[in-house]
Order: C-alpha cells, then sequence, then structure tokens
C-alpha cells in the first residue's frame, strides 16, 4: 500500500472529510473555512476532531427515552473514558450550545471509575478487551460509542472505523434497541454499516 507524505495525508483527511454533510453541519462551518482550519492539523489531531463533532452532532440524530431524563429541565451528559485530548475537544464544540433545548455537559472519566448514568460514552481507543469491560460497567448509559474493532460486538450502538483515510461509522440497531434509543433516518443513511439481526 502506497505511504503518502505527511503534509499530503493531512490534506486529503481535510478534504476527505468534507465528503459527509453530518460532519459540516456539526463543524457549523463552510468546507472551506472548515479545510483552512485544518489543512495545517496533524493527522492524529484532525482525526480527533472529525470524531468529536461527530459525537456532538449524533445527539441531535438520537431519540432518548423519557427515563434518560430525571430533571425535563437537564442536561444532556456526555462522558469521554480514555482520552482527555477527546474529552477536552467534545467540550471546546459544545460550549454555549444546546440541542432540543438542552445545554451539554462533557465529564473526563478514568478507565476504572464508576461510570453514572449518561446519554452518550465516548470509550476511546482501539484495546477491545479495555472497551467491551467499559461497556459491560455501563449499563445505564445510553448512546455508546467506541473506536475500536470489534466495538458493536461488545454492545456498542456506534463504532468509528477508518475507511480510505476517513473517519466513518458502523451503526448496531439491535444495541440501539436494547437501550430503547431511536436513532434518525438521516443518521443512518450516511453510515458506512448498519447492523441488525447479528453480528
Amino acid at each position: 500500500m502506497k505511504t503518502l507524505p505527511p503534509d499530503r495525508l493531512r490534506r486529503r483527511l481535510a478534504c476527505r472529510a468534507l465528503a459527509l454533510p453530518l460532519l459540516l453541519a456539526a463543524a457549523g462551518t463552510s468546507p472551506r473555512a472548515f479545510a483552512d482550519r485544518y489543512a495545517e492539523t496533524g493527522a492524529p489531531a484532525l482525526e480527533r476532531r472529525v470524531k468529536a463533532a461527530f459525537l456532538y452532532k449524533f445527539l441531535g440524530y438520537a431519540e432518548f427515552p423519557p427515563q434518560a431524563f430525571g430533571d425535563p429541565a437537564g442536561p444532556l451528559m456526555l462522558a469521554v473514558v480514555g482520552s482527555d485530548d477527546m474529552a477536552a475537544e467534545l467540550a471546546r464544540i459544545a460550549a454555549g450550545r444546546v440541542i432540543a433545548g438542552r445545554p451539554i455537559a462533557v465529564r473526563r472519566l478514568g478507565e476504572h471509575e464508576p461510570i453514572p448514568p449518561v446519554h452518550l460514552l465516548f470509550v476511546a481507543g482501539s484495546d477491545n478487551e479495555r472497551a467491551a469491560r467499559v461497556l459491560r460497567a455501563a449499563p445505564a448509559a445510553y448512546l455508546t460509542v467506541t473506536e475500536c474493532e470489534g466495538g458493536l460486538r461488545f454492545g456498542s450502538v456506534i463504532n468509528f472505523r477508518i475507511i480510505d483515510e476517513r473517519v466513518r461509522f458502523d451503526v448496531s440497531l439491535d444495541a440501539a434497541d436494547r437501550k430503547n434509543l431511536k436513532l434518525s433516518s438521516r443518521l443512518l443513511t450516511v453510515a458506512n454499516r448498519v447492523q441488525k439481526g447479528g453480528a
């Protein structure tokens, strides 16, 4: 497989990230402004920013069950396990914004820290065992998102993948159903793969 020079790889990642309208809406900017802003960013940082934008946007395409909100005016709670950088980026994107009239709160959690009820839980990293362990310990998390090879097999609702140097995601409707979580058809349309009824 041909390896691109770092500069070309960064530019290609930035340009390919623009292909999904979901991401552009999350970024809240035009394609040119997005490319200008991130073209000089290192590939890992760019990937993190793209994923953070997706995580923020996922909230607007998920319908949570009534019991997910103890307080009718309470915030949408997001938790990140395994990446302080992702938590910081997600907090930056969500700062001052509301979804369905609710503010957004982002919390960093340690790997062995108890996971409180949250609307979205992101488990960072490629370690399958850690992802499986965290997901088992998070029964009160609704929209669970991972970025490891076996994310959906371990019960994650959404799992990020890198395909052709572009951030994509797979969706498990079975996992969403188990959480009484409804996902918008607009979200499913831009998914790389939608899984229903088995692995």
